[in-house]
């Protein structure tokens, strides 16, 4: 990306004391040209694209929150609530915290950034992934300040607590001693639907089912979304004839399905009955004027590929943007976990990045991992260019596939500068016993 690449060149041209998370001005770069050119291009620098770029540094905050800065002092782009929310979000998954709430307030005041709900869904989502319950609660405590205690604000941390396998903590809060005042109505369908979703999140099968009852004893109204939930459950916990039971109950109530139902009972019945009783589920969706959507093709598609249908599984893949449904990274990885020939794989990644589907890091992993296990060098470092090249910051996860690789085929030496580079990064590499001994014998030989 060009705005990356500037930032690369004023990032070379600066001491680090002075880049790193500073509010001054950048004054030793003096590049007349540059500094035209920069002028000239400003009107570039739109959210889309400054959004774009903070994905690429979610793996590096340090960087994020200095490219963040950048863009602002260098180009007078005037951040907005988004572009405020991605990099908290960016910090909030490294426990940067205390800069979080500095953003935050820096966000107070300015009507194009103003904190809104989906800013302290981060910051509750970050906060219980960190397992920091009790300063989730308090955040949500402070949300007066902002005009934002509401019921919607409820439901998102009670959603966070549930996601992240504080379900027991959601009870509590909901219906235990410690419920919180709000001064407002709650659903009780939904505040249900999330904890159910949240033993579900938990795999603890026994009590989805204990809990799905005790709904009905309650006399909780279940909806579309406690249905999808419970039918989802099913078939997670191995029995999809029960989701394709469920269904059936719900087409008896003359419930009208949704997209996310849709793609349950097709997933369901793909299981249960075969991928063509899910297609006839896909075309009966399309019928009743329900949509499919990405995830609907993502779902025939892995169905077709765990069949050994390739050839339907590419013409699907071929068809979803003429139905106007663009591909997206899980589309690709269906498709990439069945394939079995190198050549094959490369020249769906190609076609992959060609049509502008960006790679998560979980399929460059994937790609690293699958070559390394065939024994290919090569395609590994392919693969790991090509995600150098796009702007990805690489994970610990991504480090690790390719070291192995590189350990795999011996070269130690390598292996060892792509783990230096971890640790620089403040990654944790894992234990490797090859450049452990490596790392003894380098030490003896410097002593004698």
């Amino acid at each position: 990306m060009l705005l990356l690449r500037r930032l690369n060149r004023v990032r070379i041209a600066s001491p680090y004391s002075v880049r790193l998370l500073s509010v001054k001005p950048i004054s030793n770069v003096d590049d007349a040209k540059f500094r035209s050119q920069e002028e000239e291009d400003q009107s570039s620098y739109d959210q889309k694209t400054v959004c774009e770029a903070l994905t690429c540094y979610s793996n590096d905050w340090q960087k994020a929150l200095e490219f963040f800065n950048w863009v602002e002092r260098e180009s007078g782009f005037r951040h907005t609530t988004e572009t405020f929310n991605r990099v908290i979000d960016i910090l909030g998954k490294y426990f940067e915290f205390e800069i979080s709430w500095a953003l935050i307030n820096r966000m107070i005041g300015n009507t194009e950034s103003v904190p809104n709900h989906v800013t302290f869904r981060i910051v509750f989502k970050r906060y219980v992934t960190a397992h920091l319950v009790q300063e989730a609660i308090d955040a949500y405590d402070k949300l007066d300040d902002f005009n934002l205690r509401d019921e919607t604000s409820f439901y998102n941390l009670v959603d966070a607590l549930c996601e992240h396998k504080h379900v027991v903590e959601a009870e509590e809060l909901c219906f235990g001693k410690n419920v919180i005042g709000n001064g407002f109505s709650v659903s009780n369908t939904k505040i249900h639907n999330l904890i159910l979703r949240g033993w579900s999140k938990l795999g603890w099968w026994g009590k989805c089912k204990e809990y799905w009852k005790k709904m009905d004893t309650e006399g909780v109204t279940k909806d579309l979304f406690s249905y999808s939930i419970y039918m989802d459950i099913m078939c997670k916990s191995g029995k999809p004839w029960k989701a394709v039971k469920l269904y059936k109950e719900m087409k008896s109530r003359r419930m009208k399905l949704d997209v996310v139902a849709y793609n349950t009972v097709i997933r369901a019945i793909g299981a249960s009955q075969g991928v063509e009783f899910g297609i006839r589920v896909f075309r009966e969706m399309r019928e009743r004027g329900c949509e499919p959507n990405v995830a609907t093709h993502n779902t025939i598609i892995k169905l077709l590929c765990e069949d050994g249908r390739m050839r339907d599984a590419y013409r699907m893949l071929d068809e979803m943007p003429k139905r106007g449904c663009q591909p997206d990274s899980i589309t690709y990885m269906c498709l990439f976990s069945r394939l079995e020939k190198p050549s094959e794989i490369l020249s769906l990644f190609g076609r992959m990045i060609r049509s502008g589907v960006r790679p998560k890091m979980d399929t460059y992993v994937m790609l690293m991992r699958k070559f390394e296990r065939w024994g290919f060098l090569q395609p590994v470092l392919y693969v790991w260019k090509t995600m150098k090249e796009s702007g990805d910051t690489p994970d610990s996860a991504a480090y690790n596939a390719v070291i192995d690789a590189l350990i795999q085929k011996g070269m130690l030496d390598m292996a060892r500068e792509y783990e230096e580079e971890m640790i620089e990064r403040g990654l944790s590499p894992r234990r490797r016993p090859e450049l452990v001994e490596k790392s003894l014998d380098e030490t003896l030989v410097c002593r004698e």
